[in-house]
């Protein structure tokens, strides 16, 4: 009996593990299989660019770049106590983007004025050692002014004065074009140090696509031809662009450079991959 019951539970454990193997392989042949789609979704965007490609006849490797790409400087060496900037970020020209620490020069300009006032006074003395009186020191001509100022050291110290004023507008730093950041090189609390870019900005609003052409396919272009634009990142979408320059060289492998500037587009960006064809 008890044999009897041993090989019932085996029989019933097998059956029980037949069906749940049954199941997962109905379950994994129904559901969809990700990776399949997406490989299709990306063959049939690389076909669509190869018909592209065979109608129009022409066909050129390019690369999308950024007409201009602005390093964004500190003009004094003091630290970042304010850094607001991201990769990719779209800054405006103006818009304040990083600050330095005040403090140095609030405590020079301090000293300076209180030099700029010790200045004055042995200026106003000079005069009244002359003869004038305290009410009179605007008589004086401008030849024995010069000299007091000169001599009091109140032109240096007037001088020295703007200067530190003027540095404290060094201060805020502002983005010089309207663009996207690419490269950031400093970082918050970092020092800035005049001639060491902070970060670059990339006018996202200007760009250009560089392609090479046969020597025999130059006769197609000139400066002013009208040329489309297909990025491999987004194959179904097409760009216009404008022949802006041309080599004046043909390179030993029989290929000349040219230039186009491309109509932006929320999809482009410098560094991409494009193929150049004719309109």
């Amino acid at each position: 009996m008890n044999r009897f019951l041993a090989l019932c539970t085996l029989l019933l454990a097998l059956y029980a593990c037949r069906n749940h193997k049954d199941t997962d392989s109905s379950t994994e042949t129904v559901g969809p299989d990700s990776t399949a789609v997406a490989a299709d979704t990306q063959a049939a965007a690389s076909k669509s660019l190869q018909q592209t490609i065979a109608t129009d006849g022409f066909s050129s490797k390019g690369t999308i770049q950024a007409v201009t790409e602005v390093p964004v400087y500190s003009r004094i060496n003091e630290q970042i106590v304010a850094f607001d900037v991201k990769l990719g970020q779209i800054v405006r020209k103006g818009q304040v983007v990083v600050r330095l620490s005040q403090a140095a020069l609030n405590d020079q300009i301090v000293r300076c004025k209180a030099e700029l006032e010790h200045a004055e006074y042995q200026y106003q003395a000079i005069l009244m050692g002359q003869g004038y009186k305290r009410h009179e020191l605007d008589q004086a001509s401008d030849d024995i002014k010069r000299q007091a100022r000169i001599n009091s050291g109140y032109n240096t110290a007037k001088a020295s004065l703007q200067q530190l004023e003027h540095q404290l507008s060094y201060c805020t730093i502002t983005a010089p074009v309207t663009g996207a950041v690419s490269r950031i090189e400093s970082s918050l609390y970092s020092a800035a140090t005049p001639g060491t870019p902070l970060f670059y900005v990339v006018d996202t609003e200007h760009l250009k696509v560089c392609f090479d052409v046969l020597e025999n396919e130059l006769h197609h272009f000139q400066v002013g031809t009208h040329i489309k634009v297909i990025s491999v990142a987004y194959p179904s979408e097409s760009h216009s662009a404008v022949v802006s320059a041309i080599s004046p060289v043909v390179e030993k492998n029989g290929m000349v450079h040219l230039e186009a500037l491309l109509t932006p587009h929320p999809h482009l960006m410098p560094g991409m991959t494009a193929i150049v064809t004719m309109v």
